[in-house]
């Protein structure tokens, strides 16, 4: 079987973000489960495809809203008003649809589609509309908009999210309802689409790597780190929760590093924290801390960075919410969404660093993502003979 997986940003090797993340264990499963894949999508300015043998680049896109200048943002929330697309797919409509064509015309012969998030399917949902599909839910997207709204800053930007919820909703029962069959990352995403049928969707279990990390002995250099893209609302939610309900029931000499893109109008008054940036090696960076502080309160699908702390076996304060997705908590996780209760347990854990072994929980999941992969393509691959018939 040979499908194309069309999605967003194609797969560079850099692992930036839980998309990228997300996006390299799909296609490892995809090809572990006997799939010919052929990626087709844009990629970052000045970027080179991981794997260019297999890899359709459509054009290089700068499209993260938080370094556009105020008039790009203006002409994409135009052409998006003029278009009737979501300012997310509207950012990837720098070819057109029949260069879009021609390029798919290149793979050569296929069976089918990955269509992987909302955005690349949004752009060009007419042209990705000539083969049966697999759709791939990262999130439910019109419910992060609809949050996004309630926690905007102003009224442009509470319209521009409502906007952006209503026209999603839409898209997202029109992709669930064409789609032979649905991946999310969290089970509750399941129901949320209304696709909760296990004929019709499953959850993929994800992993952050190929091999189960070995356990080591840890260098300590910090009581807790966090890292993520902070510019991306859902993230921005969850830090601002934490750094203003739970940091400052902290201890003055409590030891706090963040790193990733920062908003500039993020700061803390705490002494011990610090935003240090993009850091070259994202596991060394959270292997360096004595508790991984798992803060999401918004989105939807799976937190890959929950997922990292478990494989790698790393104490843990997690809200419930960190949890979507994932049915297996170690006993070196804490749970709980009361501020003064979720510092008190970083503290408690900083103060008593206990280690667990996560290549189980490595194993645990690339055994659920492979047999995931495996029902999705079974009825896939029952189209496509009764299409051959």
């Amino acid at each position: 079987m040979h499908l194309l997986f069309a999605t967003s940003i194609v797969p560079d090797g850099a692992l930036a973000s839980g998309y990228e993340i997300a996006n390299a264990a799909t296609i490892d499963a995809l090809r572990r489960a006997g799939v010919r894949v052929t990626v087709i999508g844009f990629i970052w300015p000045g970027k080179t495809p991981s794997d260019p043998q297999n890899t359709i680049v459509l054009d290089a896109v700068e499209v993260r809203t938080e370094s556009a200048s105020p008039l790009q943002k203006l002409v994409w929330l135009g052409k998006a008003v003029s278009s009737g697309l979501t300012f997310s797919s509207v950012k990837l409509r720098v070819v057109s649809e029949a260069q879009t064509r021609a390029a798919i015309d290149r793979a050569g012969p296929f069976d089918g589609y990955i269509l992987n998030s909302v955005q690349f399917a949004g752009a060009f949902e007419k042209v990705l509309a000539d083969r049966p599909f697999v759709f791939v839910a990262h999130n439910v997207e019109h419910r992060s908009a609809e949050e996004n709204a309630t926690a905007a800053g102003s009224a442009l930007q509470r319209w521009m999210f409502r906007r952006e919820a209503r026209l999603l909703k839409v898209m997202e029962e029109r992709l669930c309802g064409a789609a032979r069959f649905v991946f999310t990352l969290a089970e509750e995403d399941r129901a949320a689409l209304g696709v909760a049928s296990d004929t019709r969707s499953a959850v993929l279990p994800l992993v952050t790597r190929a091999q189960a990390p070995i356990k080591a002995t840890r260098h300590i250099d910090c009581d807790a780190a966090l890292i993520g893209t902070w510019t991306w609302q859902p993230n921005r939610i969850g830090l601002d929760w934490f750094l203003t309900k739970v940091v400052p029931h902290l201890k003055p000499d409590f030891r706090i590093r963040i790193a990733g893109s920062i908003p500039s109008s993020i700061s803390s008054p705490h002494p011990g924290v610090s935003f240090v940036g993009r850091v070259p090696d994202a596991q060394a960076f959270v292997r360096g801390a004595a508790v991984i502080p798992l803060i999401s309160t918004a989105g939807s699908g799976v937190q890959l960075k929950t997922i990292e702390a478990f494989e790698l076996g790393l104490p843990s304060v997690a809200t419930s919410r960190s949890l979507r997705g994932i049915g297996y908590r170690p006993d070196n996780c804490v749970v709980t969404d009361d501020p003064i209760a979720f510092a008190a347990a970083l503290q408690a854990a900083a103060a008593n660093i206990r280690d667990v072994d996560g290549s189980a929980f490595h194993r645990r999941q690339l055994k659920a993502l492979d047999a995931a992969i495996g029902h999705g393509l079974e009825k896939l691959g029952a189209v496509r003979q009764e299409v051959a018939a």
